[in-house]
């Protein structure tokens, strides 16, 4: 027994150290992705260090759903890869240790994880999510950091562009403004023989100093005739002119309760009560729209609210509504023809109107019940890759970072794709949010429990001599049926 305890610490050792490594590599080959997606809030717009490291924090929070799961995989991929390869599982076995008993302290291990990460997705990832966001939003808002280049435009302000051809001590020279605040057609275009820029006090406005320059304003509102040599404009000469222009240098913050109603800021209590109660506004709306459409629009027809559907029912034996339209003159059969498709019109009208309606509750519920469905779908990932990970690794018996990286991206990728098909599907209302959601699990688990059964029973899975024996075999088969 006591031997079987100190394995036990030795498989979850081996397996926690290449866990964590893993960890942290997931975490910064996906942080250096999302960076680069948003690289352009964060590029030249003076931000702090302090800021960037909230956006760092809230962004590595908010890639743990798709690091941990890629991260199990590995981990358990090379750890008994590295125990195959050793030759330390077969001696195991030998010992008449089974599989799953020497699994059987990373299953608990596990467990704990996918509760920890359950937890994590319910109550941290929706802090993390709505933090982050409202920092990308305020940073996409930010003015970049002025700084005047020289021999090119700057076009940090908005609706002008400055050229400058030359600094010296503090003062710009050979200035040249386009400032396009009226519109292109009617541009005002400044030149000057030096120039200086200061911030007001409160950090929200420009102040622009022009020394001994000229002013030229296109007036083409202003003109009288529609030919083009009669457009006038604005000549001006100055001394000293100073021009005033919005440029908020502060970084000014969101709101975080701007994000408050949004599914990615709601844990699974929040998610079911937004649900129930917008799909009770949803069958409301549907139901009074529809009846609306029967007593107003049934059959061309007008109907008071106080009648009831029994008397929309028409008698077929009675009337037939063929009979009586040929039974018309041309003239009145053209003008039922031309009342029917006007009134075909507007109901196909009032139809997209009412999908219109409801299309903006339905989504809504729509988003939130995915977002419920993910806060299960990633604990249970993380279940179905190690129960992937540590039978092949078993069977391959290949450890380091060559071949189990290669099939744990493989793996992943092949996860990824079917896990974003599902959402997309179930988005779109093509599928419920349940079968889109649990769509990759659906699939995985089976693999996953396929690869254990092969594991536990030794079998020769990726060997190439197996599958050649089997190849001659039928071939031999079908020369003595011939």
């Amino acid at each position: 027994m006591f031997r079987l305890k100190k394995i036990d610490i030795y498989i979850f050792k081996r397996f926690f150290t290449l866990f964590l490594m893993t960890f942290l590599i997931c975490i910064f080959i996906l942080l250096m992705q999302f960076l680069w997606k948003h690289v352009a809030e964060l590029v030249g717009k003076g931000i702090g260090w302090s800021v960037l490291a909230e956006f760092f924090i809230y962004a590595i929070f908010s890639l743990v759903p798709l690091s941990l799961p890629l991260a199990i995989l590995l981990a358990s991929l090379m750890t008994f890869g590295n125990l195959g390869e050793n030759f330390e599982l077969t001696a195991m076995k030998a010992a008449g240790v089974s599989l799953f008993r020497i699994i059987r302290p990373l299953i608990i291990f596990i467990s704990l994880v996918c509760i920890g990460a359950f937890y994590f997705s319910n109550n941290v990832l929706p802090v993390s999510q709505t933090k982050l966001w409202t920092l990308i939003f305020s940073l996409r808002q930010k003015s970049p950091e002025f700084d005047i280049p020289v021999g090119e435009f700057y076009s940090g302000i908005s609706n002008i562009n400055i050229y400058v051809r030359g600094k010296e001590k503090g003062l710009l020279k050979n200035l040249m403004i386009y400032d396009y605040t009226g519109g292109f057609e009617n541009a005002t275009v400044m030149v000057a023989d030096s120039g200086r820029v200061q911030f007001t006090a409160d950090n929200k406005y420009l102040l622009l100093t022009l020394y001994d320059g000229e002013s030229f304003e296109n007036l083409k509102k202003q003109r009288i005739s529609n030919s083009p040599s009669s457009v006038p404009y604005r000549r001006e000469s100055f001394k000293l002119k100073e021009i005033l222009l919005d440029f908020d240098t502060e970084f000014n913050r969101y709101d975080e309760t701007l994000l408050q109603d949004q599914h990615v800021s709601k844990n699974i209590t929040q998610l079911t009560q937004s649900i129930d109660s917008v799909t009770k506004i949803a069958n409301a709306r549907g139901h009074e729209l529809g009846m609306e459409i029967v007593r107003h629009h049934y059959l061309g027809r007008e109907y008071s609210a106080e009648q009831q559907l029994d008397s929309l029912k028409v008698d077929d034996e009675q009337y037939n509504s063929d009979s009586l339209f040929v039974s018309l003159s041309q003239e009145e059969m053209l003008r039922a023809t031309s009342s029917a498709m006007e009134k075909a019109r507007s109901m196909k009208e009032q139809i997209s109107f009412n999908k219109m309606m409801l299309n903006e509750p339905v989504m809504y519920v729509r988003r939130h019940e995915v977002e419920w469905h993910r806060k299960f779908t990633l604990s249970f990932a993380c279940l179905i890759f190690f129960f992937i990970g540590a039978p092949l690794g078993a069977i391959i018996r290949k450890g380091g970072l060559g071949l189990p990286v290669v099939v744990s991206v493989i793996m992943f990728i092949v996860y990824y794709i079917i896990d974003n098909t599902g959402y997309k599907m179930a988005r779109e209302g093509l599928w419920t949010s349940f079968e889109g959601m649990w769509l990759s699990s659906a699939i995985l688990l089976p693999i996953g429990i396929f690869l254990t059964y092969k594991a536990v029973v030794d079998a020769t899975l990726f060997n190439p001599d197996h599958y050649l024996k089997i190849w001659n075999g039928l071939k031999s088969k079908l020369r003595f049926k011939k």
